[in-house]
């Protein structure tokens, strides 16, 4: 090894057809529409533990994208993140295919309850052997609030006061209300856990109220890892409390490098190890043999490209429809309902260019906003290496925009390289997702995370119970 920084990967994935590159459905080699077969996840999750990734990383959405001239037509055309499957439902069968593969999967926590999604986590993490990680949302779709039960969305900084009262039950459930030898399985005594060591959380709060007992038993890794992916300001400072890694989605390191110093100073300030805090930006990589395959095959896919249909995925995210705006005029920042990180980016991130409409629908071409990576085996190395050091990330989440076919190409061309240069990993170390984030032998979350407080919970609770007899 060269004694430099490694690069991390993780796959990136919708459980849709069109996810960053809009339209490359349409080459006859695409296979995303087999989106919806168990195969086509099991042969992916090979695929990256093969190349020895951290995790297959989920993306996921709640509602049909509906906000572009207030219509699903044009997602439907294209099918961006429409139609969808749920992504948790095919994680036991990439585990059972593989070992070592860790899996990040995007959930809501305005649309879900903390109880009943502590339960469905760590069951799998049970099934996984202390393998899932949780991408957590609070969802910017007015279609979902619509037709998950709200008459309108609750606003972007409410949502944000939701998920973190949700962090806080689920930190109670899974860290403070089994005490870590609760379960004894003494046959002779007939205890299989003693009631003793099993405590209510007794949460109360403005959101939620959880009075009793976890219901699962701790799994390898109690809390999965946790993800996040928003970096507007509020967005920001949830993900310097609760994150172990983020999410970013930029086309330039500088962008990049800035968002993460940010970050790193807010955690510091939350009383954590900035350096605990893992970044990887979304990034493209089109491959082959040598420079001229890939760009051949670079250019056969941005001719498919729907540029439409990326304006109108933008706009649900944005909760701002596009089509009504002048496509050759700047786009101005505005406060919406919709995932404001994004619309920053094009109107705030860098003052040296204003975006228009029209130019930003032709900028996401096959990369969807982030890194793109075109090139043989030597120059994609060098230019992810140039890219990950410039930034000061930790690793990147690869997109598939030619699925059952980037990440083989990824693997066979461009990972034999970086391993050359002592760039990724050469083997698995510990058997959990967190273990990839801290070392071997540590599976459970730092002492310096706002989670690990609550590990008390059930003692303080008790002793709580005697002061007031």
């Amino acid at each position: 090894m060269s004694g430099r920084k490694l690069i991390r990967l993780n796959g990136f994935k919708q459980s849709t057809v069109s996810h960053a590159a809009v339209g490359a459905w349409r080459h006859p080699d695409n296979q995303s529409h087999r989106y919806r077969e168990l195969d086509y996840w099991i042969e992916t999750a090979r695929t990256l533990e093969e190349g020895l990734f951290d995790g297959l990383f989920v993306a996921d959405v709640l509602g049909v994208l509906d906000t572009h001239g207030g219509s699903i037509a044009g997602t439907l055309k294209q099918g961006v993140q429409t139609p969808s499957t749920d992504p948790l439902l095919a994680v036991s069968a990439m585990a059972a295919a593989t070992k070592h593969l860790g899996f990040a999967i995007t959930v809501s926590t305005t649309y879900e309850q903390p109880y009943a999604l502590a339960r469905k986590l760590t069951t799998l993490d049970h099934l996984t052997g202390g393998r899932i990680g949780w991408n957590i949302v609070t969802s910017a779709l007015e279609s979902a609030a619509r037709n998950l039960g709200h008459e309108t969305q609750v606003p972007h900084d409410e949502r944000y006061a939701i998920a973190d009262e949700f962090l806080e039950v689920v930190y109670k459930l899974w860290e403070g209300s089994w005490e870590d030898d609760a379960v004894v399985l003494d046959r002779a005594a007939g205890i299989f856990a003693d009631p003793a060591k099993v405590h209510p959380i007794r949460h109360k709060g403005r959101y939620f109220s959880v009075p009793d007992a976890f219901l699962s038993e701790p799994s390898p890794q109690r809390t999965p890892v946790l993800f996040q992916a928003g970096v507007s300001g509020v967005g920001r400072d949830f993900a310097a409390r609760h994150a172990e890694g983020i999410f970013i989605a930029v086309h330039r390191p500088d962008l990049a490098r800035g968002i993460v110093e940010d970050v790193r100073q807010r955690a510091e300030r939350f009383g954590r190890d900035p350096a605990s805090l893992k970044f990887f930006a979304m990034a493209t990589v089109v491959t082959g043999a040598d420079d001229a395959e890939a760009r051949a095959m670079h250019d056969a896919y941005r001719g498919l490209i729907s540029t439409e249909g990326h304006l109108a995925r933008l706009s649900s995210i944005l909760q701002l429809d596009l089509s009504k705006l002048d496509p050759d005029q700047p786009l101005e920042y505005v406060e919406t309902q919709g995932i404001r990180s994004v619309l920053e980016t094009y109107t705030r991130l860098d003052p040296s260019r204003r975006w228009t409409p029209r130019a930003i629908g032709e900028f996401l071409g096959i990369a969807g906003g982030g890194v793109e990576i075109v090139g043989g085996p030597v120059s994609a190395a060098d230019q992810l290496e140039r890219w990950f050091d410039e930034a000061g990330i930790d690793g990147f989440n690869i997109t598939d925009p030619m699925p059952l076919r980037t990440f083989p190409d990824f693997n066979r061309h461009v990972l034999p390289e970086l391993r050359r240069r002592g760039r990724v990993r050469e083997r698995y170390d510990g058997a959990t997702y967190r273990e990839r984030f801290r070392g071997a032998g540590q599976p459970r979350l730092p002492d310096d995370h706002p989670g690990s407080r609550h590990r008390e919970l059930g003692r303080l609770n008790d002793a709580q119970d005697l002061t007031s007899a």
